[in-house]
């Protein structure tokens, strides 16, 4: 083939082929476009999820993020656990008066029935209980409503016999009322 059939080195064709095929522009805008297209889709779904585990339960837990607030809940929860669950003989009505302070609703009223029955045993046998909490952990925590799992030991001693040591484990539901916990639920695990 001759020069002349080619055409001239640089000319027309030598043009169209360093562009590329004829309306390689408007494919490369097409490219673009679609690529932000995808991106923009991409970042709405994250938005929508983000969305929908900020309305998630955990997400208000304030027992994972307000370290404050979680101690002051363990702080005085345990320390009402271990007022109302220790006494002495001569000193029921003092772990009582702890009691009505403490305790509200069904954990309240759950122990007036029982420690009625304490009461007598105390003062027949010469009961010591001593409560210490040993761990805790808030499951839950949120403006006035926590979740709490104590374990405690409880040591008991009667005039003339050994004391006894006994682990327990409670689930405490408090709620905060005149800016204090109140244990309103109490149960045995």
């Amino acid at each position: 083939m001759s020069r002349a059939a080619r055409g001239p080195v640089g000319g027309p064709a030598a043009s169209r082929a360093a562009r590329g095929p004829v309306g390689g522009t408007a494919a490369r805008r097409a490219a673009r476009a679609a690529v932000v297209l995808v991106l923009l889709l991409g970042a709405a779904a994250l938005l929508v999820r983000a969305q929908q585990l900020s309305g998630t339960p955990a997400a208000g837990n304030r027992a994972f993020t307000d370290t404050a607030a979680t101690s002051r809940a363990v702080r005085e929860v345990g320390g009402a656990l271990t007022r109302v669950f220790s006494y002495g003989p001569g000193a029921t009505a003092t772990t009582r008066q702890a009691a009505r302070r403490h305790l509200a609703g069904k954990a309240a009223r759950q122990y007036d029935t029982l420690f009625g029955q304490v009461e007598q045993q105390a003062a027949r046998q010469r009961l010591t209980l001593t409560t210490r909490v040993v761990r805790a952990g808030v499951a839950r925590l949120d403006d006035d409503r926590a979740h709490l799992l104590f374990f405690l030991d409880q040591v008991a001693r009667r005039a003339g016999a050994p004391p006894t040591t006994v682990a327990a484990q409670l689930s405490v539901t408090a709620e905060l009322h005149d800016g204090r916990w109140r244990i309103v639920d109490i149960r045995s695990r």
